[in-house]
């Protein structure tokens, strides 16, 4: 009987912890509106994603930039608003700044990038500043991207910090806003704006092409032996990034499959995308004699379109009158 009391015991102990661990971790999930709403901006460079997610404070007619009432050493941060004189700036010149609300503002990058022109590894970082009043704002990437605002930051965690000069607006941003623009081929420029401060960094993902081409790698290389279309288009991509090389190798490929889908159902169809395949190659000769056949064989064939026929006869006579 004791033994079956104190097995009993043990039971409903056990029970009560996992119903304390299921409300605590009910709370913290637990989410309610917050009056600095979460947002977040993403922007493909290449074929490298880059994103920030950050809360959205708002001027509501406070004081955001400024000196910091009574002195405080260092630059560590004076985020905590629980504790923050009566008067005292949002942002204080000289401290770290979380460059948002509520929890970390994250940066995110799945590729190696370079933030005005530093080099910043692919990962997941909490995103902060310390800004000046006169000179360059410092833009700072820390590991430590799951802590509340940056009330735990420690400069031991940080991964890289740039200078970057701020720009003074004519309008006021209400809501802290990050933006990215001037898209190119590989960078953007990042800007962070709240009330009248413009703070700008750029992102340059390096060698985009051949990143590219070693992503276009892996999937020409897990192509189905029929698929002519992967290795042409990525042949087209390689050829216009003057790697000739592997252009001609995926363009071999590509024939290596159509020959196999004529060889299946030979028609006008599957013949004109080989002298196409060749034509759009440069292989004039070979272009030609693949497409003399395929109009052939459509003239043959009731089914096809004359103006398809046609089509493919102006491009073999525009082959035919390239220079060599």
């Amino acid at each position: 009987m004791f033994q079956l009391k104190r097995f009993s015991n043990v039971l409903v102990l056990a029970a009560f912890v996992a119903l304390i661990s299921a409300f605590s971790v009910s709370a913290q999930r637990l989410q309610v509106p917050q009056v600095s709403q979460k947002a977040s901006v993403m922007q493909r460079i290449g074929l490298s994603d880059i994103s920030i997610t950050y809360s959205r404070p708002a001027v509501k007619g406070r004081k955001v930039y400024g000196d910091w009432p009574v002195a405080a050493p260092g630059e560590g941060t004076l985020d905590n608003q629980n504790v923050r004189p009566k008067n005292a700036p949002l942002v204080p010149w000289g401290h770290v700044w979380r460059v948002g609300a509520n929890e970390a503002t994250v940066f995110t990058t799945n590729d190696d990038v370079l933030i005005n022109g530093q080099p910043l590894a692919a990962g997941r970082y909490e995103l902060a500043a310390v800004p000046s009043k006169d000179g360059d704002w410092t833009i700072i990437f820390n590991k430590d991207a799951d802590q509340w605002g940056a009330f735990s930051y420690d400069a031991g965690k940080d991964v890289l910090r740039v200078k970057t000069k701020p720009q003074r607006a004519k309008n006021r941003s209400e809501l802290l806003t990050y933006s990215i623009d001037g898209v190119s081929e590989d960078s953007a420029n990042v800007t962070l704006r709240w009330d009248k401060a413009v703070v700008p960094f750029t992102v340059k993902v390096p060698d985009v092409a051949a990143k590219a081409i070693a992503r276009l790698s892996t999937v020409v290389a897990a192509a189905k032996p029929d698929d002519w279309q992967t290795p042409m288009n990525a042949a087209g991509y390689a050829r216009s990034n003057k790697d000739m090389e592997t252009a001609s190798k995926w363009i071999d490929q590509s024939l290596k499959a159509i020959d196999m889908v004529i060889a299946a159902k030979p028609n006008f169809a599957n013949m004109s995308r080989k002298a196409q395949i060749l034509l759009a190659a440069g292989r004039n000769q070979e272009g030609i004699a693949a497409g003399e056949k395929a109009v052939v064989v459509g003239k043959g064939d009731s089914n096809v379109k004359a103006t398809d026929i046609a089509a493919l006869e102006k491009r073999i006579a525009d082959a035919k009158a390239a220079k060599p």
